[in-house]
C-alpha cells in the first residue's frame, strides 16, 4: 500500500506540474496578446485565441480573467517573443520558441541546458531553415456537422494547406503567413476553435536508437521545464 500511495502521489504531483506550466504558458500568451492589441478580445483576434488555449488546457475562467487583468494594469512591454536555435545530442536539430522579460536570464538558462544534456546552442538561422512554419487550427469534431471535403474545398482560397481528422479533433494546416486569413473566416464561419498555434514542422527527420532517443528527449524535457521556454521543436524521427 506504501507504494501505491507513493506511485499515486508522484502521478498527482506531475500533473500539477503538467498543469502549472500550461498555465502559465498561456498567461504568457494573454500578456503577449495584450501588448501587441490591446485587452478588448472583441478588437484582438490574437486575445481571442489565447484564451481558446486557456480554456482547453481547462484553465478556470477566474484565472483567466486574471491573467488579463494582470497584463493589462502593468507594463506589458518587457515581455518579448525570442527564439533560440542548436543542436542536441547525436546531431538532432533544435528549435525554441519562448517568452521572456529578461533575455540575459533565459539564454543562460537555455545554454546551460544545451551543454549540460549533450547538445549545443546555435546561432540565429543556423537550424531554422529546416523546419516549415505552420498555423495549426483544432476544431472538435462535437463542433462541426459539415462535410469535411466541402470545407476543405472552400477553405482552400482562405490559405488551408490540409485537414485531416484524428479521433474527436480535425485539424486544420495553413502557412505561417496565412494564419490570420483562415483564423478570420473560421470565425466567421462561428467555427469554434479549440485550440490554435503556430508549429514548425521538421522537413527531413533523423532516425535514431533507443538509447539516442533518450539522449535527446532528457535534453527537450529540461527545456521544457523552464518557465520561459513556450515550444520546442526537433528533428528526431519520432515514428514507430
Amino acid at each position: 500500500m506504501g507504494r501505491a500511495f507513493e506511485y499515486r502521489k508522484a502521478a498527482k504531483m506531475k500533473r500539477w506540474a503538467g498543469m502549472a506550466k500550461a498555465f502559465t504558458k498561456v498567461g504568457r500568451e494573454i500578456n503577449i496578446a495584450i501588448k501587441e492589441g490591446g485587452p478588448e478580445p472583441d478588437y484582438n483576434p490574437r486575445l481571442r485565441l489565447a484564451m481558446n488555449n486557456a480554456k482547453a488546457v481547462n484553465m478556470p475562467k477566474a484565472n483567466i480573467d486574471a491573467a488579463i487583468k494582470r497584463a493589462t494594469d502593468k507594463d506589458t512591454s518587457a515581455y518579448e517573443e525570442v527564439t533560440f536555435e542548436g543542436y542536441g545530442p547525436h546531431g538532432v536539430a533544435v528549435f525554441i520558441e519562448a517568452t521572456s522579460d529578461n533575455n540575459n536570464r533565459t539564454v543562460a538558462s537555455i545554454r546551460h541546458a544545451f551543454s549540460k544534456y549533450g547538445g549545443s546552442l546555435g546561432t540565429n538561422g543556423s537550424v531554422d531553415y529546416m523546419f516549415e512554419h505552420k498555423g495549426q487550427f483544432i476544431v472538435k469534431e462535437e463542433n462541426f456537422g459539415g462535410d469535411l471535403e466541402e470545407l476543405e474545398l472552400e477553405l482552400i482560397d482562405f490559405g488551408l494547406n490540409k485537414i485531416e481528422k484524428e479521433d474527436d479533433e480535425i485539424n486544420l494546416y495553413t502557412a505561417f503567413e496565412d494564419f490570420a486569413t483562415l483564423r478570420d473566416e473560421l470565425e466567421k464561419r462561428k467555427l469554434e476553435i479549440a485550440r490554435a498555434e503556430l508549429i514548425r514542422i521538421p522537413t527531413h527527420t533523423k532516425k535514431l536508437t533507443d538509447a539516442e532517443v533518450e539522449d535527446v528527449l532528457i535534453l527537450i524535457e529540461k527545456l521544457e521545464e523552464d518557465d520561459d521556454v513556450a515550444s520546442v521543436f526537433h528533428t528526431m524521427d519520432e515514428s514507430e
